[in-house]
């Protein structure tokens, strides 16, 4: 069975900075490709960043440069580091695995952005 774990989330003031990770178990982690996404309420699921195994990380526009993306084939675990935090970074943050036709999801972690 494929479960993906995602931990972190919380709240932070505007400037602050959490670390997300996301562990799965029952997938050859290695083989995938992982991503972060989140999601607003009456909003479609966002793409925040990508990182393949061995290949180079891509970011959304709005995260660049503060935002890192990082996996541990090792631990099984994909992290997300999120700096400099702004109010409208403000949602569920989900973890996706994918590789050919294969995807998985995790349940989400909230991030709320608020003095």
């Amino acid at each position: 069975q494929v479960q993906l774990v995602e931990s972190g989330g919380g709240l932070v003031q505007p400037g602050g900075s959490l670390r997300l990770s996301c562990t799965a178990s029952g997938i050859i982690f290695s083989d995938y490709t992982m991503r972060w996404y989140r999601q607003v309420p009456g909003k479609q699921r966002e793409l925040v960043a990508t990182v393949p195994n061995g290949g180079a990380t891509v970011y959304a526009n709005s995260v660049k440069g503060r935002f890192t993306i990082s996996r541990d084939n090792a631990k099984n675990t994909v992290y997300l580091q999120m700096n400099s935090l702004k109010p409208e970074d403000t949602a569920v943050y989900y973890c996706n695995a994918i590789y050919i036709n294969y995807s998985h999801w995790g349940r989400g972690t909230q991030v709320t952005v608020s003095s």
